[in-house]
């Protein structure tokens, strides 16, 4: 998994990320989503690393990364102090402009990322997601019959982590098959972890409150993102289903949006990864990204 790239811990003041890097080539950081690590990427990033030089960080709380104490605010765990993080691995790592690339949770990482910090990102890849200010504003019955968890997950008064601790394999779910037998177990071990699972659950708590409170607040005052930013969503998830056609949601967001559709499930990057290495390098080299479509979007997230 991930030959011939370095693995180190790295100090980015607040607490340390675990990092995989490779390859070379202008910088792609590369964000995972929830409950999946850095090596989620495995078969992605192998096919970038000729072109670019590939930054696999698992994030604050999740797989090997330090899991600061948390808040009654959850700040600790907001996209906004998530970013700072990165920003300081991205700048120890000697690079003080770079593309970002984020999946699911790690969307809403790279889009505050980049909102927060537009004079370091040169471009912008949100897969499976929209700001999560505009999905909890569009939340309706269908959102909170599909996307139940993000409440589940993000309420204080009974806590998820009693139930997710009990029996990690059956509520995460995946399989070697899927995933990998090397990137299987490096998931295992992070869901085996309360101290994870309780920070991935804080990173949810921090969507409803802190993060959703930022991008509301830039909506309200008009700030967009400037720099060019690419849309993918999976066919067979559910994205087009909750919000029609995602790059239209994203024109509210940002200046020069394009975007296209991976005929995969939602772990893109494990079920597709040819497709999706593809659509990446055509953005980062500012041609034209193949769209594919389906008729049926199906399974959640």
């Amino acid at each position: 998994m991930f030959d011939d790239f370095a693995t180190e811990m790295i100090d980015v003041g607040e607490t340390e990320l675990f990092v995989r890097y490779g390859g070379s080539g202008s910088p792609l950081l590369l964000l995972h989503g929830h409950p999946r690590t850095h090596a989620t990427w495995h078969r992605v990033a192998p096919l970038l690393a000729p072109h670019h030089t590939v930054i696999c960080p698992d994030l604050r709380g999740y797989g090997r990364s330090g899991k600061p104490p948390t808040t009654p605010g959850h700040e600790p765990y907001s996209k906004r102090t998530t970013a700072r993080d990165l920003v300081a691995l991205m700048r120890t790592l000697g690079h003080d402009r770079f593309a970002v690339a984020g999946h699911d949770r790690g969307s809403y990482v790279a889009h505050r990322l980049t909102a927060d910090h537009p004079d370091a990102v040169t471009r912008l890849v949100v897969m499976d997601g929209i700001p999560i200010g505009e999905a909890l504003a569009r939340a309706d019955a269908t959102f909170a019959a599909r996307w139940w968890h993000w409440f589940f997950l993000g309420q204080t008064a009974k806590p998820a982590e009693r139930v997710i601790n009990a029996d990690p394999d059956a509520w995460y779910g995946g399989g070697p098959e899927q995933m990998g037998a090397e990137a299987y177990e490096d998931f295992r071990r992070a869901i085996h972890d309360p101290r994870t699972v309780h920070a991935m659950c804080e990173d949810y708590r921090a969507g409803l409150g802190v993060d959703r409170a930022a991008d509301d607040a830039d909506r309200a005052a008009g700030r967009l993102i400037t720099c060019p930013t690419l849309v993918l969503w999976s066919v067979k998830d559910d994205m087009e289903d909750l919000y029609g056609d995602p790059v239209a949601v994203w024109r509210s967001w940002a200046e020069d949006v394009r975007g296209g559709s991976i005929d995969s499930g939602h772990h893109m990057a494990e079920e597709a990864p040819e497709e999706l290495a593809t659509a990446l390098l055509a953005f980062l080299e500012d041609q034209p990204v193949a769209a594919t479509k389906a008729n049926e979007p199906e399974a959640t997230r």
